[in-house]
Order: C-alpha cells, then structure tokens, then sequence
C-alpha cells in the first residue's frame, strides 16, 4: 500500500540492535513507497500499549513492533516473550490492526545482532513486509462487493 502511514514502535532495551531493525524496517517502507513515524518504548513489554494507545488516534495504517529479548538466568525472559506476542496477536486480531512483529527472542546479543543487521537476516524489514502484506489484504477486504 504506497500511500500508507505506518508506526514503528521500537523497544530501547538493547538500543545497537534497535537501531538496525528500524533502519531495515524504514527502508522496506521507503521502498514500498509507505511512509513512517518511530516512538521509543523502554522493553518489549510496553510495545503493545504503545500500539493500543496509537490506534485510537486514528492517524495509522499499521504498526511494527520491533524489540529484543535475551534470554537470562530467570523465567522473566519467558513472560516478557509470551505476554507481548499474546498483546500483539490480541490487538491484531480484536482491532483488525495490521502489525508486522518484529520483537526478537534469543539466546545472547550475538544471535540478536545477526537477526537484526540489515546485511544479514534484516529482521526490521521482515516485520515491515509483514505489515504492509495484512494491510494490502485488509485493504483487498473491506471493499464491497458491488464496488470492484
């Protein structure tokens, strides 16, 4: 969708891999000819909030949650994965918003780096594919019938 205006939300935690998910994230954007706004959060775990609150005003087409969690030495990792996935999936699905996620789970920063540099697995651009795929179906869908 050329036309679209899209929120990044990204998590600040690990602010180098941040960084290179947004970039691979804008320029996927950029490309598909959408354009976009970045807001800061502190963790993974406020990205759905964050989302919630942006979409009642309104002013978005999508959203990408981009983030990273490393696992550590307690169970803490498990629900800051589990309960942001769940508020996304939640949010898409209830609100029918198109959310490209893009919140990292890994075993160390290394392995984060890899997913998230954009001459490499160029994670952020994944989400923002994947925003800009459900917005071009939601677009295909809420036509009417008798309008095509």
């Amino acid at each position: 969708m050329s036309d679209a205006h899209i929120l990044i939300v990204e998590a600040r935690f690990y602010p180098d891999i941040a960084d290179e998910l947004v970039a691979g994230a804008k320029a996927k954007l950029e490309a598909a000819g959408a354009t976009s706004e970045v807001v800061s959060v502190p963790g993974a775990f406020e990205i759905p909030a964050a989302i919630s609150l942006a979409s009642q005003s309104g002013q978005f087409d999508g959203y990408i949650a981009l983030g990273c969690v490393v696992r550590g030495e307690t169970s803490h990792y498990d629900y800051v994965c589990g309960e942001s996935a769940r508020a996304l999936m939640d949010l898409s699905v209830s609100r029918h918003l198109p959310i490209g996620y893009g919140i990292l789970t890994v075993e160390d920063q290394d392995q984060a780096m890899v997913r998230a540099a954009r001459n490499q697995k160029n994670k952020g651009a994944d989400a923002a594919e994947a925003c800009l795929s459900v917005l071009d179906l939601k677009s295909k869908w809420s036509t009417k019938r008798g309008e095509r």
